[in-house]
This record gives C-alpha cells, sequence and structure tokens, in this order.
C-alpha cells in the first residue's frame, strides 16, 4: 500500500481517514505545478479553488450531516501538511477557510454543553448550520478576524464595529472596519467577519458576520507584498457602511466567548493546523535538498556532495531540526485529538503557546539548513529554497512569535495567568 504524502504526520490513520487523505494527495501535483507563479506574482493561483471544491475537500471538517467529509483536526492537520509540500501559499488559505468551521461547530458543542438560554439556542444554531452547511456546499470562507490595532492584553484586538440598522424593512447591522490578514481576499466567496457591536466594551460583545465577497463596501486593501507566503492573498479587506442581514450573522451576547470554551486547546480549536503547513514547507525543502546533495558529486573524486563533513554536519542539523518539529507538533495534535482527553485545557493551551514557536524555529532552521547546504546556485529568490526560506521566515510572525508564546506560558506557571484570545478595542486604539 503507497503511503500517502499526510501519513509522514499522521502514520495510524484510520481506513476513513486515509479516504479523505486521497482527496488531498490528487491535487498536489496540480498544487505544485503552480506554487513557482504563486509566489512570483504575489497572488493566489488561478483554480485553486475550484480543484479543492471539486475535490471535496472545502467540506473536509464538517460532518457527513451538513455534507461535508466528516474529518477532524488530524485530516486538516495532515491535509495542510500535505499542501505544505507542494504550495504552502495555498496550503495556508485553505488551512484560513477551514477555520471557519469552528465558528459552526464550536457554537453547537457550546449548545450540547448548555451554555446558552434556551431562548438563544434556536439563533445559535442556525447560525452554526449556516456555516457549516456553505462550506460543505462548495462555499469558500475567508476567515477575517485580525487586524492591524494591537492590543497589549490579547492576540486579537477587534476594532471593526457592526451598529444596528434596517433595510426595504429588513433589520440588519452596518459593519465598518478593515482586516488586515485572514487569507484569500479577492478570492473567497464570503468574508466570515469578527466585529464588536458597538458600544460593546467586553468579549461578550464580539459577534460573527457572513458577508458576500462583493457586497457594497466591502473593498480589497493594497497588495501585500509579502516575505513569503505571497501566493496567499493576505492583503486583507476594508468595510464602509456593510449591510449584512440580522440572520446572517451571530449576535448573541457571550456567544463569541462560550464558542471559544468548547475548543481543546490551541487557540480556536485547529489552529495547530497552520503549523502543519510549515513543517510540510520544510520537510519539502529537506527532500529537494538531499535529492541534490546525493545526486550531485564532486568532479574530482566523483562521490555524493553529501558525504562532505560540512554537508554531514548541515544535514545532521536538519534532521534534527526537522525531527523536533515533528515530535512538538505530534505531541499537541495528540493532546487536542485523544479520547479520553490526556490533560486539562489549560494544560494543552499552555502546550499550544510553546508549540507554535518550537514548531516554527525548527521549521525555519531546516530552510537555513537547506540555504547552506545548497550553494551559491540554488539561491535564488524564486527557487524551492528561496521560497522555503521566505515562506517559513513568516511562520515566525504568523498568529504570534515564539517569544510571546513563551512569555505567556510562563506567565501560565508563574502567576497562574492566560492571556485572553479576544479583546475589542476603541477606536483609536484604547481598549
Amino acid at each position: 500500500m503507497d503511503r500517502l504524502t499526510g501519513e509522514r504526520l499522521v502514520d495510524d490513520m484510520t481506513e476513513a481517514e486515509r479516504d479523505r487523505a486521497k482527496r488531498v494527495e490528487a491535487v498536489l501535483p496540480a498544487l505544485r505545478a503552480a506554487a513557482e507563479r504563486a509566489d512570483a506574482d504575489g497572488a493566489f493561483p488561478e483554480g485553486h479553488v475550484d480543484l479543492l471544491r471539486d475535490a471535496g475537500l472545502l467540506g473536509l471538517v464538517v460532518p457527513v450531516e451538513h455534507g461535508g467529509l466528516g474529518g477532524g483536526l488530524r485530516d486538516l492537520a495532515a491535509a495542510t501538511f500535505a499542501m505544505g509540500t507542494a504550495c504552502p501559499s495555498t496550503a495556508l488559505a485553505y488551512f484560513f477557510h477551514n477555520t471557519s468551521a469552528s465558528r459552526g461547530l464550536l457554537p453547537l458543542e457550546a449548545i450540547e454543553a448548555g451554555l446558552f438560554d434556551d431562548a438563544d439556542v434556536p439563533t445559535v444554531r442556525a447560525f452554526a448550520h449556516k456555516v457549516l452547511d456553505r462550506m460543505a456546499g462548495g462555499t469558500w470562507l475567508a476567515n477575517f478576524a485580525s487586524e492591524s490595532v494591537k492590543s497589549s492584553s490579547a492576540n486579537i484586538a477587534i476594532s471593526t464595529t457592526a451598529r444596528p440598522a434596517t433595510r426595504d424593512g429588513v433589520d440588519g447591522w452596518l459593519i465598518d472596519g478593515e482586516k488586515s490578514f485572514g487569507c484569500a481576499t479577492g478570492v473567497a466567496d464570503t468574508y466570515l467577519v469578527t466585529a464588536r457591536i458597538d458600544g460593546s466594551t467586553t468579549a461578550d460583545g464580539l459577534a460573527l458576520f457572513l458577508v458576500p465577497r462583493d457586497a457594497d463596501g466591502v473593498a480589497n486593501r493594497p497588495s501585500w507584498d509579502g516575505l513569503g507566503m505571497r501566493g496567499s492573498s493576505n492583503h486583507g479587506i476594508t468595510l464602509h457602511e456593510v449591510w449584512v442581514p440580522a440572520d446572517e450573522a451571530l449576535t448573541v451576547s457571550g456567544a463569541f466567548v462560550k464558542m471559544l470554551q468548547c475548543s481543546r486547546g490551541s487557540f480556536v480549536g485547529n489552529q495547530l493546523a497552520i503549523t502543519a503547513v510549515y513543517v510540510g514547507c520544510a520537510q519539502g525543502v529537506y527532500d529537494e535538498t538531499l535529492r541534490g546533495l546525493t545526486t550531485k558529486t564532486f568532479a574530482d573524486t566523483g562521490r555524493p556532495i553529501a558525504e562532505s563533513p560540512m554537508h554531514q554536519v548541515i544535514i545532521g542539523d536538519m534532521t534534527e531540526n526537522l525531527e523536533t518539529a515533528y515530535l512538538w507538533l505530534r505531541r499537541q495534535l495528540l493532546l487536542e485529538t485523544s479520547e479520553p482527553p490526556l490533560a486539562p485545557k489549560s494544560d494543552v493551551y499552555r502546550q499550544w503557546r510553546l508549540a507554535k514557536g518550537s514548531i516554527c524555529e525548527a521549521a525555519f532552521a531546516v530552510a537555513v539548513g537547506a540555504f547552506k547546504a545548497s550553494g551559491t546556485s540554488n539561491a535564488t529568490l524564486h527557487g524551492t529554497m528561496g521560497r522555503a526560506l521566505r515562506d517559513l521566515a513568516m511562520g515566525l510572525v504568523m498568529t504570534f512569535p515564539p517569544e510571546r508564546g513563551r512569555l505567556e506560558a510562563a506567565s501560565m506557571v508563574t502567576a497562574s495567568r492566560a492571556n485572553d484570545l479576544f479583546t475589542p478595542v476603541a477606536p483609536g486604539g484604547a481598549k
């Protein structure tokens, strides 16, 4: 039985997981073929949405009862890892699409946990079903939460506002703000926007809105000239008095906080899959480097370049760093998927704060080793080495840098203090 790319990360797949992984495997050649052009153009490749939609992968982590493939976090991590070996930019954008599923799955879990009042349950359930049904139906959702505004007390600060408004007799909301990051700008069919209800001062006022890509008042920000992950269309959007009908929003007070209480540990339930992108990229550049060094020979001895003492040291360092990344990622995946849970949520969350940075630093170190080992002939901007070096550098800053994760983990250990995930902020940046 041929080994699938995703099995290099999840090596104990069930038959159902393997069937889903085969769908991912089938799209890898097309992703790989478009990777260099995506990086050079700084644009999400045309045709990739249809490619992934036709493969059924837009509903990978959507339950079967909603028309999806019924996959879970193990499936998503294996998928983003495999895509990361081919085109990290596409893998990253695909990851962010799948984070939208948490806005459907977690509210339903919160209902089951009894966190919502009976009066709010129908509204919450209807929104959750809408998110999951659309994803399974082939709608690409761009999950826009992050903003340029920063808060010292949270990873993501929300200053985008929503205020009640009626249009043509239909109740709804007007949204104003700017979203700086989320992937698939101008590509996704629908933008899933996190905003705060105007006048709210706590996380209970955070709400979710389904905004059509071409809605009046929605505009793309200037193209993002990123160092790496250039094909992920990360430039973000602006929203000026964008009207959204009430039934396309989840504005129940406290809904956002309650759903986050049901995530196992990594941010909003599936964040570890972003690091699987980086490990996949690291594996790809590692394989490419070894192929080159073991097939090319020295002119004077005829021996493979990989056998030189210097290259042996570099290859050993690359191997150690790659294995380190795998160990952190697999441990986090086990903590977040094991049944029954191996550790309380607070411990799983603390581990994630450490794991994210450790994984990304180790993956970046693999790319640095590849750069050193491959020499000037391969030190090009758009070749495999150049793309991997730049793409993996982005892992050091996306979501939160390693230093912040370690600081927060230390605070949890020494002062029992956890960092908030989201916080609303008033215009001007004041909390």
